[in-house]
């Protein structure tokens, strides 16, 4: 009678141990499940093409504006490289304050990486945060008309024509895409602009900058992107 509860003990002591065993060997089967499941998915996902609709809606309602399209890779759904290039336009006559015109077209850079923000990586919609660095090297007419000589007492016209200037920025950039049909995705995003270092001309500040917008220290805006996944 003695030995009962050491066999009592003795078989409680087995199935624990069993039971133990088992969630164990349940664990591993799922953990090496979701890592068959995560390295099922590659690490390159193919690429996209976007175009912005802002900056031309800019042009055609007011003085200023431009043309960009961008090229992002797509790395497990998480990481997506981008290279952004652009054409900025502006052709403002007669400032307000100034009374000066300002001309210039030129092209602009951005390059950079959007990281997904969304718990599933692989959901057909993104939220995403980025990072960009941007340049442009462009050429300004600075033009003022009828300027008046205190001493003479005569107007004549004054200005420069392709005054060479440059900028360095950077960005950060938060935004939606949303996956309408097929490979088609419409987004939008907003961006923070800080400027870096920009060489202006011998005369004075230029009023627009391309790619950058209104020249100031900062800027704040926005892009709706028509995107096709490729």
């Amino acid at each position: 009678m003695k030995q009962r509860p050491n066999i009592s003990s003795s078989i409680s002591r087995l199935v624990i141990s069993l039971a133990l065993l088992v969630v164990a060997s349940s664990a591993h089967a799922q953990l090496k499940i979701f890592r068959m499941e995560k390295d099922s998915i590659p690490l390159f996902r193919g690429f996209a093409v976007s175009f912005d609709l802002v900056g031309p809606a800019m042009l055609m309602l007011s003085d200023h504006g431009e043309y960009e399209g961008a090229l992002r890779l797509n790395l497990h759904d998480q990481w997506f490289p981008i290279v952004e290039i652009g054409i900025g336009k502006a052709n403002h006559e007669n400032d307000e304050v100034t009374e000066i015109t300002y001309k210039t077209t030129a092209p602009y850079f951005r390059i950079g990486a959007d990281l997904n923000l969304m718990k599933n990586k692989h959901a057909a919609n993104r939220l995403y945060g980025g990072l960009r660095y941007a340049f442009t090297s462009y050429k300004v007419d600075i033009l003022r008309n009828g300027l008046k000589d205190p001493v003479w007492l005569t107007t004549s016209d004054f200005g420069v024509e392709g005054m060479k200037c440059s900028m360095h920025w950077f960005e950060v950039v938060f935004g939606i895409d949303a996956k309408i049909f097929g490979p088609l995705h419409l987004g939008w995003n907003v961006r923070y602009k800080r400027r870096i270092h920009h060489k202006e001309g011998d005369i004075g500040q230029t009023w627009y900058v391309p790619g950058f917008g209104i020249n100031d220290k900062d800027q704040i805006a926005a892009n709706f992107n028509v995107i096709i996944d490729i």
